[in-house]
Parts: structure tokens; sequence; C-alpha cells
């Protein structure tokens, strides 16, 4: 039998010592607060039909408030399974700002869009790219870098990435 693409992902994240929580909309707040570390600041999550209200997360930060974050929470567009990445959008409110200035980005991912491979990853993004003109990031895990020698976490994002997949929100 062959693993459902949430299963894929989970077992993905796992190998990329990246959190997964599984919750519900009613367990979310509650979820997401094991999660955040304060200051935390994020990007409503309007397509989700949960709320960050509650959380100690701040949806509307300054520039001054971006940079002292420790915790970024945006939603995700989807997942791509067997890569275990989350593809963020680039969105007005700074949704790829808030999950790439922070030292820990927490991705909120509907657990009815994870993708099996980087091909339907593909083909989903050309559809976006056309439909609605904007770009995403494709992140997989932490960043980083073994460019000077050592492996080092974070030189060029956060350096610690948990994964937060609503199931039953589109169903």
């Amino acid at each position: 039998m062959s693993a459902t693409p949430l299963e894929s992902l989970v077992s993905t994240l796992d190998s990329l010592d990246v959190p997964c929580e599984r919750t519900t909309q009613n367990g979310f707040t509650e979820a997401i607060r094991t999660h955040v570390s304060d200051p935390a600041v994020g990007v409503a999550l309007d397509d989700f039909d949960v709320s960050l209200d509650g959380t100690g997360v701040d949806v509307d930060p300054t520039p001054v408030g971006l940079k002292g974050a420790h915790t970024g929470v945006t939603p995700a567009e989807f997942a791509v399974a067997d890569y275990g990445s989350v593809v963020i959008p680039s969105t007005p409110d700074g949704c790829e700002l808030v999950s790439l200035f922070v030292d820990r980005h927490v991705a909120v991912l509907d657990g009815s869009d994870i993708l099996p491979t980087m091909d339907a990853a593909f083909d989903r993004l050309e559809e976006t790219f056309r439909e609605r003109g904007r770009s995403s990031i494709i992140a997989t895990g932490p960043s980083a870098t073994a460019d000077m020698g050592e492996l080092v976490r974070g030189a060029h994002g956060p350096s610690d990435v948990h994964v937060v997949v609503v199931e039953g929100t589109n169903e």
C-alpha cells in the first residue's frame, strides 16, 4: 500500500528535522501556541477558516517588529510531499518577508493542499503564475550553508522551521 501525500510529507519533514503537527480547526490555536516563541509576527490566515487571534502573533507588524521577531507564522499555498517543501506565496501583506526574516518559521498548511511530487508542484505553480502573476518561495527545511566549511543553519533565513497541517478545512 502506498503512502498518502500527507504521510509522505510528514515522513520527509521528519528526515529534515522539521517538526510537523497535524491539527483540526478546533485545535489550531493551541497547536500554534506550542510552536510560537515571542516576539511573534504573522500573516492573516484568511483562506484557512482559522485565526491567529489569541496566539500572541502580531498580524500587522511594523518593520521594527518584523526585525525583532523570533517567530513568523505564514500560510503555505501548498506542500510537495516527496521533497518536504512548502510553497510560500509572495503577497502584498509581506508573507515572504515574515517567512524569511525570523529565526523560526511556522508554515500553516491546509491538509488538502499537499501535492505528491515536484512535477505536480510545477504544474500548480504555472497555473498560479498565469492567473495571479505573482511569485512564490519553495522552502525546504531550515536555511543552511556550508560555503565556508562547517554546516551553518540560519545563514540566510530561518534556522528553525515548523509545519502545522490543518486537516478538514476545505472538505
